[in-house]
């Protein structure tokens, strides 16, 4: 399947993770992939750089950028799709996917952690689609993919961490509005998230490794994500897509090849009812 031939995707936070694995799969098609984080050097606890990823993305099939990248940095974002636009030409996805976390109780969340999630998370969000939308405008089949929850107002889903919640439904309310805003333009805006939590170094540092173990790998996310950005962009736009629910669509029914631990049940993710 070559679906993703030749096509600029810029991906935010894609030096790991969930990222990584959605960068490797666009390569896989011979797509143009834009790397970025703010981990240009080897970290001393977290595996990958954007360069090793850049490297990754090469020897998988696709044509690598590495931008270093901090998110909170509005001018840089600028400087980022300048950059990417002078290498590749345009750029026919964004996904946005840096995100910080903090699942700390209100009277424990210190302003420094506050700023951090509302910045890399809304803000971040915000501007990258800012930045990028005037070039996806011209591109054949656009979209915006951001990795962001269903708006589930439940104050349960709010009481046990309440600036996290606000600064990921703030990613999902840019969803709904720029959805509606430019639905004009065939840009497909939607959001993706995981039915379990996803093996990643946000579980492994916030959550016990029972629910390490019984998560997915970050594989999932990349399946689902590649399924949505490669639809026609005016058929569907303003959607809160969950994983399974995509994967389930294009034919999957086996989901233990996605599992750490094949066998043991998945961990609900958080913000999901059922």
């Amino acid at each position: 399947m070559t679906l993703l031939r030749g096509k600029v995707v810029f991906i935010t936070g894609s030096s790991r993770g969930i990222g990584r694995e959605i960068a490797l799969r666009c390569a896989h098609d011979g797509a143009k992939v834009v790397i970025t984080g703010k981990t240009a050097e080897p970290h001393s606890k977290l595996p990958g750089t954007i360069h090793t990823v850049a490297e990754e993305v090469e020897r998988t099939g696709g044509k690598a950028l590495a931008i270093r990248l901090d998110v909170r940095d509005e001018q840089a974002i600028q400087d980022a799709v300048v950059q990417t636009v002078q290498t590749f030409g345009g750029i026919d996805v964004l996904v946005n996917n840096a995100s910080a976390i903090g699942l700390s109780e209100t009277l424990e969340t210190t302003p420094k952690r506050l700023d951090l999630m509302w910045d890399v998370n809304m803000r971040a969000t915000f501007l990258a689609s800012q930045a990028c939308i005037p070039h996806l405008k011209h591109a054949a089949n656009p979209h915006i993919l951001t990795l962001s929850p269903p708006l589930n107002l439940d104050p349960k889903w709010f009481a046990p961490h309440l600036a996290y919640t606000i600064s990921k439904y703030g990613m999902s309310m840019c969803t709904l509005g720029l959805a509606r805003e430019f639905a004009g333009d065939g840009i497909s805006i939607n959001c993706l998230w995981p039915r379990t939590t996803i093996a990643t170094a946000a579980i492994q540092f916030n959550f016990p490794e029972a629910i390490m173990r019984a998560s997915r790998k970050p594989s999932i996310m990349a399946d689902a994500a590649h399924a949505i950005i490669t639809r026609d962009s005016r058929a569907a736009t303003g959607n809160f897509y969950i994983d399974e629910e995509v994967l389930r669509s294009t034919g999957v029914a086996d989901f233990d090849q996605y599992a750490v631990s094949p066998g043991t049940p998945p961990y609900g993710d958080l913000f999901l009812d059922k």
